[in-house]
């Protein structure tokens, strides 16, 4: 089932999201409909919080990356497969020299802005079994969990921005709470009362 993705200027996205138990119901269910929501609106990554839910999970496939001829063979190689789950994640680790990287987010069409993340991390993560992991990931990889693992941390990529760049969005934005963006999957307006 496809989900509405939360646009920006809802408070779900400003939850720090609250860790899934085991005993959560309708998991494999909430894990196939993000992914699902996910490719219907041609997206890598979608976390909890954008479909309303303050949860720790995000999903990510990474393989239209893998394709991306300005990409080492080796990262492609690592995003050719990478389609991964994450339950109550952690960032336990970020290190190297910070890179800058034009990224987007589902919850806020039709705006990308260049982001300085540092290349490599250790995440400690469950799967939709709850079984534990923990991984070292680097490159684009790294940068599309550390944009997802914002989100159920209540962070936006747009926080990551300049003051002067984020007053020059303030418009923008203003206007995607609103739904005055044009977006070709489904979204839920912040600002846009119900029964109208």
């Amino acid at each position: 089932m496809i989900l509405p993705i939360v646009a920006y200027g809802d408070p779900v996205l400003r939850k720090k999201a609250k860790e899934i138990t085991t005993d959560h119901s309708n998991l494999k269910e909430l894990v196939e409909n993000m992914f699902e929501t996910m490719y219907k609106a041609s997206g890598v990554g979608l976390a909890g919080p954008q479909v309303g839910l303050p949860l720790r999970i995000f999903v990510i496939d990474a393989t239209p990356f893998a394709d991306d001829e300005d990409l080492s063979p080796e990262e492609q190689a690592q995003l050719k497969d990478f389609k991964k789950v994450f339950i109550n994640a952690k960032i336990e680790e970020e290190e190297g020299k910070e890179w800058v990287f034009n990224e987007g987010c589902l919850s806020i069409p039709d705006i990308r802005e260049d982001v300085n993340r540092k290349p490599k991390i250790k995440i400690t993560f469950q799967d939709e079994a709850f079984t534990s992991y923990t991984e070292t990931y680097d490159g684009l990889a790294a940068r599309i969990i550390q944009h997802e693992y914002d989100h159920i941390e209540g962070i936006l990529f747009t926080d990551k921005l300049s003051s002067l760049k984020k007053r020059l969005l303030k418009s923008r934005l203003e206007k995607i709470s609103k739904g005055k963006v044009n977006v070709d999957y489904k979204m839920r307006f912040p600002q846009i009362k119900k029964g109208r």
